[in-house]
């Protein structure tokens, strides 16, 4: 169950990371997936927007979106990507 906590914990991590280069995975449908690099442009309380540095389109994501894995982040910190939110084997461990 998601609370508030956790989105406000999320949106405290994303404003943080603003301008940083991530990758964004996740899901077309019948499976079918991708992965693409992209730059966090801006946060808001109820979604941030990522530019995608292939096509410079820019897209809006919620924070919900992350925490139901619907998508997930991985964060350049200057030496590789790391997940922001760990995958779910590392929580249930």
């Amino acid at each position: 169950m998601i609370c508030q906590n956790d989105i406000k914990s999320l949106k405290t991590d994303i404003d943080e990371k603003i301008g940083q280069k991530i990758i964004v995975k996740g899901s077309l449908g019948r499976s079918k997936s991708f992965e693409k690099e992209a730059t966090i442009e801006k946060a808001y309380p109820n979604l941030f927007v990522i530019k995608f540095e292939e096509n410079n389109r820019n897209v809006s994501y919620s924070y919900t979106d992350i925490l139901t894995r619907t998508i997930e982040v991985d964060v350049y910190d200057g030496k590789g990507y790391s997940p922001l939110i760990p995958p779910l084997s590392a929580i249930e461990a």
